[in-house]
């Protein structure tokens, strides 16, 4: 697989577009905080996203709540505890 990380301006725009706090993007990406968000949107050298943060954030914006519960579902079925409350 090949990938490149957006870029900490296009997370930024993102969060931006979305009119988010630094937060609610940190739980919509499943991370650990806004401090923990702000490590992709700024300082010297941003952090890259690793593609499984970015693929969890995307599906939860294109996803239907039925499709994401069939996809945590799936989860459940492979052995995962997740509730995303």
């Amino acid at each position: 697989m090949k990938y490149i990380s957006p870029k900490a301006s296009d997370f930024q725009d993102l969060k931006n577009r979305l009119d988010k706090t630094g937060e609610q993007m940190a739980e919509l990406f499943g991370v650990a905080g806004g401090q923990q968000w702000r490590k992709y949107t700024g300082g010297m050298e941003p952090r890259e996203m690793s593609p499984q943060i970015l693929f969890f954030g995307a599906a939860k914006l294109a996803l239907t709540p039925d499709e994401l519960e069939r996809v945590l579902a799936k989860m459940r079925e492979i052995g995962a505890e997740i509730d995303l409350e």
